[in-house]
């Protein structure tokens, strides 16, 4: 059901890059129709929003006014969700602000011995789009990991789009929505919704920024459209990657397992661990519990296909295992769990300690659960509020510096055979300013 490796394997490497190993290629076909969706929107706009909608979720509208949910149902949903679930909700919001209140930039500035006064201005994103996924399948915890950054940011208009098939629209998702300050929000999805914040419409207004999850279709528009626009990443299959000493309950390792292992097939799970009485464990718990499971069939496909359960020589090797494969989640399951952190270079979140589920991370523990996949983890970061800022350097030069930084730049400019430049800075040297009073 899951492939077992050991490092002390001369063909270790070779096989875990087997397992590692995703194909992110876009299918032509896929390709191809996205190509032609995204020419339509830019070139008609509504016309071609309408009937991508009509064609796609099956949705008979006949004016694009009727594309936005008014902000009145989202209060209603808001209002009509149960109890315990509304205040989870609440909750979640509280923690989610709270940490990323503290990511937060400021605008800064010095004087340097020139008298120049030199800095960086921090401002937000104007507009940006937020893509959630809709139907049954629809994540509310992602709209809050998503629009509570972007608002704590100062972005003043949040623009949510979310398909409705058969319009079937997920009242927890407009609850979160609700919670979570966004704008506005139309019932639009798949490639024809990223053409359309990006290009803008007669009824749909051209973002900055595309942000969110979404199918391939979804994936292969934001790639495309991007340069046009900013988007966070293109995410690959989920990911957990848990290091064990073998003293958590193997049913918890099991379980932690399965919570990346049921997104979809292509979702990976992999344990390192130095005690093999303890994999064995943990595969057998993997056996018994599995079939519990209301997602099993995807549970093994995702476990055989991309699982594994490593027997590694120590835990220092497991870190620098770890560190090869910069998986998007970390457990570090062990009894002194914070003495590892440190030896952990490449990781999208890391769960500190036995109690640290990767599911809390995902819901309400605080961080936001946008994290790099696919080894992205080795350059890329968690969303957060400085995505949705951007920054301009402050160069205000007083008179003293114009002569002393116009010496160095001149001689650079001339070395660079750029005498424009040189000339530039040289005329400040000259004294041309005083000369035109």
């Amino acid at each position: 059901m899951i492939t077992r490796l050991d490092s002390i394997d001369p063909n270790f490497y070779s096989s875990l890059s087997s397992i590692l190993e995703f194909d992110s290629n876009e299918d032509e076909s896929i390709e191809k129709t996205v190509n032609l969706i995204l020419k339509d929107i830019k070139n008609d706009g509504d016309k071609a929003l309408l009937n991508y909608t009509r064609k796609f979720d099956r949705l008979n509208v006949d004016s694009p006014d009727k594309l936005e949910i008014p902000k009145e149902e989202w209060i209603k949903s808001l209002n009509n969700v149960p109890k315990q679930q509304r205040e989870a909700l609440e909750i979640s919001v509280n923690r989610i602000k709270e940490y990323h209140e503290k990511q937060r930039a400021f605008t800064w500035s010095y004087k340097d011995s020139y008298d120049n006064i030199l800095g960086q201005k921090i401002t937000p994103i104007d507009k940006v789009g937020l893509y959630v996924p809709g139907g049954k399948a629809s994540y509310p915890s992602s709209v809050l990991m998503n629009a509570i950054p972007a608002k704590i940011a100062g972005v003043p208009e949040l623009i949510m789009v979310s398909p409705t098939p058969d319009g079937y629209i997920n009242s927890m998702v407009l609850a979160a929505a609700a919670l979570g300050d966004v704008d506005r929000i139309f019932a639009i999805g798949g490639a024809q919704a990223i053409g359309s914040l990006a290009y803008g419409t007669e009824t749909v207004n051209q973002v900055d920024k595309i942000v969110g999850p979404g199918n391939a279709y979804v994936a292969c528009a934001k790639r495309k459209v991007f340069g046009t626009v900013g988007i966070d990443m293109i995410a690959g299959p989920s990911e957990i990657l848990i290091i064990c000493d073998g003293k958590t309950p193997a049913e918890w390792i099991a379980m932690d397992l399965f919570s990346q292992a049921e997104h979809d097939e292509l979702a990976q799970s992999i344990m390192l661990c130095p005690d093999m009485d303890f994999i064995n464990e943990v595969e057998d718990q993997i056996k018994k519990l599995i079939h519990r499971m209301p997602r099993v069939d995807i549970l093994k496909k995702s476990l055989s296909n991309r699982g594994a359960l490593i027997k590694v020589n120590n835990l220092s090797e497991a870190c620098d295992i770890a560190n090869i494969i910069a998986p998007e989640h970390l457990e570090i399951s062990t009894e002194n769990a914070t003495e590892l952190v440190p030896l952990i270079r490449h990781a999208g979140a890391i769960f500190i300690g036995c109690f640290s589920s990767e599911s809390l991370g995902d819901y309400c523990a605080g961080p936001n659960h946008v994290l790099p996949t696919s080894r992205t983890a080795r350059f890329s970061s968690p969303l957060g509020v400085y995505d949705f800022q951007k920054r301009s350097s402050l160069i205000n030069i007083s008179e003293k510096g114009s002569i002393g930084l116009g010496k160095i730049a001149s001689t650079l400019a001339n070395s660079e055979g750029l005498q424009a430049h040189a000339s530039s800075a040289q005329y400040r040297i000259d004294g041309k300013y005083h000369d035109s009073k």
